[in-house]
């Protein structure tokens, strides 16, 4: 970095701004608490300044009030002005409460004021594997040549036959105590770090968002140039590197098996001797990235959403301003009308006929005849099973209507998971979307968005688990509560 960008960070970014600030213990201290170290999000403003109130009298009663004079909305409305950009303050849909968001560049400074103090225990060999792995990933990811990718494989498979052969024999290498210590911090850098990187990719979707709304206000094309560019540049978002990748970490947590996995192998980990100061998040850290991954969803899905509302009222201005045209149009032709010698003149396209010329008629093509097999028809053999023909998944809906007013009873309303609970799904999905798709006369089926729930049922030897939001069937009339 050369020195113009240097001094223009020093003077413009908010991260640095607050570590100059004189009240920027207060602010990372208070802020890396409530927002980074509870991966919280969208806090009511009622809430954030009670929190911050009793900060404030828990710091005046220890070194002085005169130390911090103002209450604690002042305090919040100053870090959510924008000279200093710190907090992020909006208005949710159909909500008359301010609510506040962490920015990311305050979740940097945090980040690296934890890093400042000495520590004891510095480990290199973690880092320095994690860099061969990565390196090995994109090398031979890159390599088309099939000989090559096929000796590599070759090569991995006989370090894992040799490590099974040693393990047959009893000769197991287990890490000593330095090993786990130099992995163990280097992972909880990396997880603590992922979280504060959603903050930011959340971030850049807004700014992208931003820009966007900003290119239409200014726009003064054609309604249709209007729309191709407004839906390109939303599946530019999807399709950009930052789009994709962070779509690829969210499929790749959202499966049950790697949930599965990492559930176990963090269990695991805390089991490990040797493994000072354990940071007590880490046990649920795959959970905390899930809340993270489901936080940016949910607001590209509310950006995407603002987006069509705005669209709508850009259309509704057009169509306002060619009633308008069209109004006057018949204003003045009323006005004309009065008049008994008007000026008018009116010029029209020269009539001719349209001559269709027997050159500009397509020739005449013979139809291509397919030719037929003349063989006869071998009679088949009749000795076989038909029941596979036979043997489809049919749900009868009239058994599962009753199951649930079963299950209802004399209540007004009663959750899906508590019916499959009595009665476990036997059929699996079809029969989950039987469930999904009642129609009864007297029963109503409501889908809560704001609650999930988790519906499991047996393949065999398997398991599968279906995650939607929270269902409940109700009786006519009445709504869930």
């Amino acid at each position: 970095m050369n020195y113009d960008e240097i001094e223009y960070l020093r003077t413009e970014h908010p991260a640095w701004a607050l570590l100059r600030s004189n009240n920027a213990a207060l602010v990372l201290s208070f802020l890396g608490r409530v927002f980074v170290e509870e991966n919280a999000s969208d806090l009511a403003a009622s809430e954030l300044v009670a929190e911050l109130d009793d900060e404030l009298y828990a710091l005046g009663e220890r070194i002085g009030e005169e130390r911090f004079p103002k209450s604690a909305a002042a305090y919040l409305d100053d870090w959510a002005s924008p000279e200093r950009g710190w907090l992020r303050k909006y208005y949710p849909p159909g909500s008359d409460e301010a609510h506040f968001d962490l920015a990311p560049a305050v979740e940097k400074a945090v980040l690296w004021v934890r890093e400042l103090p000495a520590r004891e225990f510095i480990g290199t060999e973690s880092r320095l594997n994690t860099i061969f792995d990565l390196l090995r990933q994109m090398v031979h990811g890159a390599e088309d040549d099939p000989k090559k990718r096929l000796f590599e494989l070759e090569r991995r498979r006989a370090e894992v036959d040799e490590q099974i052969v040693a393990a047959k024999r009893g000769e197991i290498s287990v890490l000593d105590e330095v090993g786990q210590r130099d992995r163990y911090q280097q992972f909880a850098r990396t997880a603590r770090e992922l979280l504060a990187d959603f903050r930011e990719v959340e971030e850049n979707f807004r700014q992208l968002d931003r820009n966007l709304r900003e290119q239409i206000a200014r726009w003064s094309g054609s309604k249709g140039g209007l729309l191709d560019e407004a839906l390109g540049t939303r599946s530019s978002i999807a399709e950009s590197d930052q789009g994709r990748s962070f779509q690829a970490f969210y499929d790749f947590l959202l499966s049950h098996d790697r949930q599965r996995e990492l559930t176990e192998l963090l269990d695991r980990l805390q089991e490990i001797p040797g493994i000072d100061h354990r940071d007590g998040r880490l046990k649920r850290v795959h959970f905390d990235w899930i809340d993270a991954c489901e936080r940016t969803q949910a607001t590209v899905r509310l950006l995407s959403d603002q987006l069509r509302r705005f669209l709508d009222d850009q259309v509704w201005l057009e169509n306002r301003r060619v009633f308008d045209l069209l109004h006057d149009v018949e204003t003045k032709a009323l006005e004309l009308r009065q008049d008994p010698n008007p000026d008018i003149k009116m010029e029209i396209d020269e009539p001719r006929i349209t001559v269709s010329l027997p050159t500009d008629r397509p020739l005449y093509r013979r139809t291509r005849r397919a030719p037929l097999e003349a063989e006869s028809v071998e009679h088949g053999n009749d000795d076989f099973d038909s029941s596979a023909m036979l043997d489809q998944i049919y749900v009868d809906r009239d058994v599962l209507a009753q199951r649930v007013l079963g299950s209802l009873g004399h209540r007004d309303q009663v959750a899906l998971n508590e019916v499959v609970a009595d009665e476990p799904l036997a059929q699996g999905l079809a029969e989950l979307v039987g469930y999904l798709s009642l129609s009864e006369p007297g029963l109503t089926v409501i889908f809560d968005e704001d609650r999930r729930d988790q519906i499991e049922w047996s393949v065999g030897e398997n398991s599968r688990v279906a995650d939607l939001p929270a269902v409940h069937f109700c009786r006519d009339g009445l709504r869930k509560r």
